[in-house]
């Protein structure tokens, strides 16, 4: 009787490395910069599979309370009801509905994300930053994704008429994740 090879799992899961990753946004602010921040709590889980990518999925969860612009006044009132409200809506939420064009380099991630109570349909570009065995044996995975929304579509309209006619806050939202997977045993 011969040995029957068990195949390789094509499906593993992963967890984000909040120590590794990063969740950002850049808004413009009085129409002439470009203002930047992140969350610093994120957290989630991603189902890769290496046989079929289109059948991956993720989900994330961000801290509102975590937001941090190096600004704790702004900070305060980001996370007031005039923004985030987060004592109401403590996190935002992404989960994958979809996978498609994907390439060796990257794939284009469909899902709903939650913010301020509202859920909407975003699409991520994703480039696939690689592989590695960490020095603990484990293995990790990076992934870097972009996105843009309007926050008005989210609730969030806050803003200020400026004396030029322009708004003190844009809509538009830049959307940046850079995250470390860690391989579940």
């Amino acid at each position: 009787m011969s040995a029957v090879e068990t195949p390789a799992p094509t499906r593993t899961t992963w967890s984000i490395d909040p120590t590794h990753s990063n969740v950002e946004f850049a808004v413009r602010h009085l129409m002439i910069t470009t203002v930047k921040g992140r969350f610093n709590a994120v957290e989630g889980t991603v189902v890769l599979d290496d046989a079929n990518p289109a059948a991956s999925t993720a989900e994330i969860t961000v801290q509102v309370a975590s937001i941090d612009t190096r600004e704790p006044q702004r900070d305060a009132h980001l996370r007031s009801a005039d923004f985030f409200d987060a004592e109401k809506y403590p996190t935002l939420t992404f989960r994958s509905s979809g996978v498609r064009d994907v390439a060796a380099d990257g794939f284009t991630l469909a899902g709903d994300l939650t913010i301020h109570g509202v859920t909407r349909p975003v699409t991520l570009e994703v480039v696939n930053e690689g592989r590695a065995k960490d020095p603990w044996g484990g293995e990790r995975a990076g992934y870097a994704a972009t996105t843009r929304i309007k926050r008005s579509e989210f609730g969030l309209t806050w803003n200020q008429l400026l004396e030029t006619g322009g708004l003190a806050v844009s809509d538009e939202v830049k959307i940046t994740l850079d995250v470390e997977l860690v391989k579940k045993n």
